[in-house]
């Protein structure tokens, strides 16, 4: 596995090794002394795997206080567009953004450290899959909308398909004068 800094403290892009042959191909997902050795988390408690068509953004989610949660993100069919916000109370990134496409082709991932909020844009059909560092827990949940004008983001999506709960969230201007600063 290769790991690939971003411009947001702890947040890393994986790049793991796939070998190929005429009959497939293998590859690692996953390996506790390699994210060990890299001081990512390594005791996982939630797996997740959604799929979603062409077209839909999700997010940007997160949870808070005690349930707030590390993931580790990854596509196993499709591609996506993965956005993270920096939401860390006093860190020098706050309120900036980093994307990467997820794809199944180059079977990359994305370790995303708590204080983030995640969410992604399908460029193509995906089956999406993410492990968490803790439970979900409704009551924990928050969200940034997800064309926030001052995050500026660009998913790549002309019409985007959007959950009720996703059109509605706060600005990121709103949830940190609300959060007092942030999580």
């Amino acid at each position: 596995m290769e790991i690939r800094k971003t411009p947001l403290e702890g947040v890393v892009e994986i790049y793991p090794r796939v070998f190929k042959d005429d009959r497939g191909y293998f590859l690692e997902t996953y390996r506790k002394d390699f994210f060990k050795k890299h001081e990512l988390i390594t005791d996982w408690k939630q797996d997740n795997q959604s799929f979603s068509e062409k077209g839909i953004v999700r997010g940007l989610h997160f949870q808070k206080g005690e349930f707030a949660q590390a993931k580790l993100a990854r596509v196993i069919i499709g591609k996506v567009l993965d956005v993270v916000v920096d939401l860390r109370k006093g860190s020098p990134t706050l309120g900036k953004y980093h994307a990467v496409v997820l794809d199944a082709e180059h079977q990359n991932m994305l370790y995303i450290p708590e204080g983030f909020a995640h969410g992604f844009a399908v460029y193509e059909d995906a089956v999406f899959s993410y492990k968490c560092s803790n439970l979900y827990h409704k009551e924990s949940e928050g969200g940034i909308i997800w064309n926030d004008k001052e995050l500026g983001i660009e998913w790549g999506v002309p019409t985007p398909i959007l959950s009720e709960k996703d059109k509605n969230w706060p600005t990121l201007g709103q949830f940190i004068t609300e959060s007092e600063g942030g999580l």
